[in-house]
């Protein structure tokens, strides 16, 4: 799960045509039919929409152009109904060392990837003179084809509650959002998935008319790279995967097993506000203010919070707490001490609570229909990947055995999933077993993509190299964190194509 500055809870972001060898065909083990979109000519045009697409301007104002790529809604049927995936791309400026394409993704799943070249380029430096950028709006994501279900929230991923009657309620929620999903979308459901994106990269791959790509994902974006290796061998150059969880930790409760790493990150968030307790008022040690957390978490339980126009129950009110997690960073830090203030405030019962700027996007993103578009292609594409059926006890007793480690995050990380209610997947999910040369980075504190995953699939993969930065609580390093060993690591390899001799440890 990404979860950063850009993309908020994923709960609840080039100017010359390309030179380089002519598109290949589909292999033989693809379906057949697949050549005019491999051979397709991409039309690259202005990348603003509109006076208000400020995305759009500042790639325009960067120097990027965008496009649509078109691809088979069901790679079996390829003279079926079709999709558009919006692709952006900034180009190498250096075209006597240029290496050729640099994908990104920014995770999600489901994560708008389209304006990274901007982002990605920055922390590149000098090095993205050498590659054409190339953002991508993964399938029904952003600018692509639109995949919604309508929902009247902005996530499926939120909080079990305090006791069995809560969890029922989960329970129905969940139910009601599959149900949405499969009654506005079903049409369209069984291609959600990260195959058919990893099929889509790899047409995108033959209309840029490239052999290989090299490839930068986060989080999620690290398991699609994942996918595609295995997918389609020997089509990868240059390789970062940034915040790496293992195919063992992709299922349809992502975040289950991060409950004690959760929890040290939140009782470390506790030192720091103990130590501004003349500012935030939440607590002079961090028993003190972890007591705060659980008032306010109580206080929800026995009647919703009344934050501004918003009512922030058992199920949310946690996540607020959890979603500034991902990061150690002071700035992050601040941000949730200050959220945690104003919920203090509406557990307190004090009259006209109103949120700040932050905290009105995060409610407006969790509680509301605003968030539905992300959050429905986000659980569409694990569900469509993962999805079976546990039995709903199974996720209480989950529920009850997690909450004993952190009462915050466990009753977030076991709770039951829309996926209990979806149809099965229409593809088995893919075995990663190859070995694929690449940079595996991860912090030892990540909440979101622990690190003994990124050490697996270096264990899974001996040709790769793992760049841990120590005693970082950090979801998302390259560019994000300000680590420069870290980013002088990444930057080295997508500049020499060489791999650090040995596994490298960069302290926070």
């Amino acid at each position: 799960m990404r979860t950063t500055q850009r993309t908020g809870l994923a709960v609840a972001g080039a100017l010359a045509l390309v030179c380089g060898a002519a598109a290949l065909p589909a292999s033989a083990a693809e379906p057949t039919g697949l050549d005019r979109y491999y051979t397709q000519d991409l039309d690259w045009y202005a990348c603003a929409l509109g006076p208000d697409d400020e995305t759009g301007q500042r790639l325009d104002a960067a120097g990027a152009r965008c496009a649509e790529l078109t691809v088979p809604l069901d790679y079996t049927e390829p003279d079926g109904r079709t999709l558009t995936v919006a692709v952006s791309r900034l180009a190498a400026t250096d075209p006597d060392e240029r290496v050729g394409p640099l994908l990104l993704n920014n995770g999600g799943p489901g994560g708008a990837s389209l304006d990274m070249p901007l982002t990605v380029g920055r922390a590149m430096g000098a090095v993205a003179e050498q590659y054409d950028l190339i953002g991508v709006d993964p399938r029904f994501v952003g600018r692509s084809t639109p995949l919604d279900c309508g929902w009247d929230i902005g996530t499926a991923v939120f909080s079990a509650g305090m006791d069995r009657a809560a969890f029922r309620e989960s329970v129905a929620v969940q139910r009601d959002l599959a149900e949405r999903c499969e009654r506005t979308e079903g049409d369209v459901l069984p291609y959600v998935t990260t195959r058919n994106t990893a099929r889509d990269m790899d047409v995108l791959r033959g209309a840029l008319g490239e052999r290989k790509i090299s490839y930068l994902g986060y989080s999620y974006g690290s398991y699609l790279g994942q996918v595609y290796t295995r997918m389609f061998p020997g089509r990868t150059d240059r390789m970062v995967l940034d915040g790496v969880p293992s195919a063992a930790q992709y299922s349809q409760t992502l975040l289950a097993g991060n409950e004690r790493v959760g929890q040290r990150a939140l009782r470390a968030w506790a030192d720091w506000a103990a130590e501004r307790d003349a500012d935030y008022g939440l607590g002079a040690t961090r028993a003190e203010v972890l007591a705060t957390v659980d008032r306010v978490l109580r206080a929800a339980a026995e009647e919703p919070l009344r934050v501004g126009d918003f009512t922030v129950d058992e199920h949310f009110a946690p996540l607020v707490f959890f979603i500034p997690l991902f990061s150690d960073l002071p700035e992050n830090r601040a941000v949730l001490a200050d959220m945690a203030v104003t919920l203090v405030r509406a557990a307190d019962r004090e009259p006209d609570v109103r949120p700040d700027p932050v905290l009105e996007e995060v409610l407006t993103g969790l509680l509301t229909g605003q968030g539905s578009a992300a959050a429905s292609v986000q659980t569409a594409i694990i569900c469509g990947d993962v999805a079976e059926r546990r039995g709903i006890g199974s996720y209480w007793k989950a529920v009850q055995s997690a909450r004993t480690v952190s009462p915050v995050v466990g009753p977030i990380a076991r709770n039951i999933s829309a996926c209990e209610f979806w149809d099965a997947p229409v593809e088995r999910p893919t075995v990663i077993d190859n070995d694929v040369p690449a940079l595996l980075v991860n912090a030892t504190g990540d909440t979101r993509t622990r690190y003994e995953s990124a050490r697996q699939v270096r264990a899974q993969w001996p040709s790769s190299r793992l760049v841990t930065v120590a005693g970082a609580g950090q979801h998302g390093i390259f560019g994000e964190y300000g680590n420069a060993c870290a980013d002088r690591q990444v930057n080295t390899y997508l500049d020499t194509g060489r791999l650090p001799g040995r596994d490298v440890t960069c302290q926070k």
